[in-house]
């Protein structure tokens, strides 16, 4: 199949559901052998019949991104499949907003884990299997929560300054292995996370009926309207491929122009 990613081996994490499914069938269409890795194995499994449905070549792959065990035999499994790891999305990740000054250890933690230890892990790992390859594309997910910081999110705003960090420092420490290191940084995009978020900061006070969140933080968009997941592919699909070749430890913002910097 011809296509901007033919031929390569591309594992997404987060996959299941909302931007990583988007993805998943936006790079499989485009030629790309993909992974499709979620914590629900059950998710994973309904998008890989969705892109083989379409002609398309897929595996679903489980795992908790936290888990650097769950994330080598995920990895593993896949190169039995593909017999190479070219590009790898750390995708997976979660928010659970609390005011600051209620804030947990608990909270800080399993947000933490997930969204910066599990980048961590992704990035060693996927490095790991692209080294004997040659090289590779490692892209993270980020957010305007990783450049500027809200009271209700603020686990969730360091481990996003945090993905930022870990991007930059891949860059420059696998760059001698060819493997570049970029992330993209949404906005309010209408994926599950943003319909649990809505409902999650009416639970805490922050708004009084459903939708009204999700309207206030879209107010600022400068393009008038929250993302559809498929309005990111256009950038996840540029880091994947070749057009991307000459950019590493970078963060791109596709946010509609909420944040300017």
């Amino acid at each position: 199949m011809a296509g901007r990613v033919a031929g390569k081996g591309i594992v997404i994490t987060g996959a299941g559901s909302g931007m990583g499914r988007a993805f998943a069938l936006g790079l499989a269409r485009e030629g790309a052998f993909v992974g499709v890795l979620d914590l629900d194995r059950a998710k994973a499994d309904a998008v890989v019949a969705e892109i083989l449905a379409e002609s398309g070549s897929a595996v679903a792959l489980s795992a908790d991104v936290s888990k650097r065990d769950q994330v080598v035999a995920a990895l593993d499994a896949f190169l039995e499949h593909a017999g190479h790891l070219d590009v790898l999305f750390n995708n997976a990740g979660f928010n659970k907003p609390l005011h600051l000054l209620d804030v947990t250890e608990e909270n800080w933690h399993a947000i933490m884990d997930v969204n910066a230890l599990g980048t961590l892990i992704g990035i060693q790992e996927g490095a790991r299997r692209m080294i004997p390859n040659g090289g590779g594309k490692i892209i993270n997910t980020s957010s305007i929560a990783g450049r500027q910081g809200y009271p209700s999110f603020a686990p969730y705003c360091a481990s996003k300054f945090a993905v930022n960090a870990l991007t930059q420092a891949a860059a420059r420490g696998l760059a001698e292995h060819n493997i570049t290191c970029n992330a993209f940084a949404p906005g309010v995009v209408a994926t599950p996370l943003w319909i649990t978020l809505d409902r999650d900061l009416m639970d805490i006070g922050d708004s009084q009926v459903p939708g009204q969140a999700t309207a206030e933080f879209s107010e600022g968009i400068l393009r008038g309207h929250a993302a559809e997941p498929e309005e990111i592919l256009g950038t996840a699909l540029y880091l994947a491929s070749s057009d991307s070749d000459y950019l590493t430890g970078q963060v791109i913002m596709i946010d509609g122009g909420m944040v300017l910097i």
